[in-house]
């Protein structure tokens, strides 16, 4: 039997809509949940058209001219707006029937280059028992008929298989929210040997690093330590018959490990820097899960993923402005100074989920609402945009190849000390023996 979606209501209207104004195909992303019982559709989102399109499309409509490092670029965008617990479930296709033949076909390659991609860029491995079907919708344009299937993405002889598509209104009316503020303060060594010292590799190893520590952190929720097996909401009132969208909020520490346990076996190792990168703030996280008896499992993997994905993304998104700004071929560098993006939240109407984004210091609401209307085809008023955060920085510290000056100066300094306190040494051993004989006088005197 194949997978259930559940599918928000107002989806359906918003794809309705779309079939409208397809010329000859349309397609997106479906953004939800997994679980593993069904998975939950609360967003699609088509795919930004490109400007040179119009100019392109001559001739016979054909789908073997997709786009798809075009749709792939879109959802590697799009996942950086997601908080933890959401992902991208799938592509959408709506098309003209005489193209409904390469449907599937054209949509099968997209599932797997969208994930091939977004896998790429993670920092955390797929639990074993974790979902791996991601959902193909193809629509029909002029019937309308709705045709789901899934492929699972870590087999690449995957083949099609049939999955429900249900629609249902106040979808998350009845999901929860996890917050917590993680204290970062991680100091990256830049390796000699890495060429053109290469930030952006350097500093992707470091946080690999820290997300080891972040997986092996203890969670408290509500300032307790629960059994992951445990259900979520255990002991709390469900409200029945509610269908509207509230949050139920559940505050969460993290506790770092501040050594290894004492049966780990470490080892030290010295290794030659041409400088180091030091990452330091406070950053926001946040995760939803289903409200469907989800497992404190579940709901702290969300969140774990969400800590470890805000910080790699906000590098990745200070790398790329810098390389807009200043060239790829940058070999040398002084101490810098940057500020990460800060994180905002946006509600999504009728929802009680929150997208997010990241906004530098001098970018405009403006620039913000345009992103939104872009990346998720979704209109944001500047007052719903909420600046979750003070403000994170990276530092970088060079130490050059050669003895500078700096250099030689700390280590006349450094003589000059040496020989200082011997000769303090003989001053004070000479004063000893002159105490001694003036002591040793005033005995026999006496």
């Amino acid at each position: 039997m194949g997978r259930t979606y559940l599918v928000e209501e107002s989806i359906g209207q918003y794809l309705t809509e779309l079939s409208t104004k397809v010329k000859p195909y349309v397609t997106g992303l479906l953004i939800g949940q997994c679980s593993p019982q069904r998975d939950y559709v609360i967003r699609a989102v088509r795919t930004p058209p490109k400007e040179q399109q119009q100019e392109e499309s001559v001739g016979p409509p054909r789908l073997a001219s997709l786009d798809k490092e075009w749709i792939t670029t879109h959802a590697s965008q799009v996942s950086r707006m997601l908080p933890g617990g959401l992902l991208v479930l799938g592509v959408f296709m709506i098309a003209t029937p005489e193209l409904a033949k390469d449907g599937q076909n054209a949509l099968r390659k997209l599932i797997f280059s969208v994930e091939k991609s977004l896998s790429k860029r993670r920092l955390w491995k797929p639990a074993e028992e974790e979902v791996s079907d991601r959902a193909a919708l193809q629509i029909c344009s002029a019937t309308k008929k709705v045709v789901c299937r899934t492929y699972d993405v870590q087999d690449p002889k995957s083949s099609a298989k049939p999955a429900d598509w249900k629609y249902q209104s106040a979808l998350t009316a009845s999901w929860v929210a996890l917050g917590c503020t993680v204290n970062v303060n991680i100091h990256i060594p830049l390796l000699a040997t890495s060429p053109n010292h290469d930030l952006e590799k350097n500093t992707k190893n470091g946080l690999n690093r820290w997300s080891k520590q972040i997986e092996d952190s203890v969670f408290l929720i509500n300032g307790q330590v629960k059994d992951e097996d445990t259900e979520l909401l255990e002991g709390q009132k469900k409200l029945r018959g509610n269908t509207q969208p509230t949050t139920q909020f559940s505050d969460v520490k993290v506790l770092t490990q501040l050594g290894q346990a004492a049966s780990a076996r470490s080892t030290a190792t010295v290794q030659v820097c041409s400088g180091s990168i030091n990452l330091r703030g406070a950053v926001k996280c946040r995760a939803y899960i289903h409200g469907n008896k989800p497992k404190v499992k579940e709901a702290v993997q969300a969140l774990k993923r969400d800590i470890i994905n805000t910080l790699s993304d906000r590098c990745e998104i200070l790398f790329e402005d810098l390389i807009l700004n200043e060239g790829p071929q940058k070999k040398n560098f002084g101490r810098e100074y940057h500020v990460l993006p800060q994180r905002l939240f946006v509600p999504v109407a009728g929802s009680s989920v929150m997208l997010s984004d990241y906004k530098f210091g001098d970018e405009a609401a403006g620039e913000i609402q345009e992103r939104f209307v872009e990346m998720l085809d979704q209109p944001v008023q500047a007052e719903d945009m909420h600046i979750a955060e003070d403000i994170s920085t990276v530092d970088i510290c060079p130490v050059t190849d050669s003895p500078s000056d700096t250099q030689e100066a700390q280590l006349t300094k450094a003589t000059l000390l040496l020989k200082l306190q011997q000769n303090m040494g003989l001053v004070v051993a000479a004063a000893v023996a002159v105490l001694a004989s003036i002591l040793s006088f005033n005995y026999f005197s006496d």
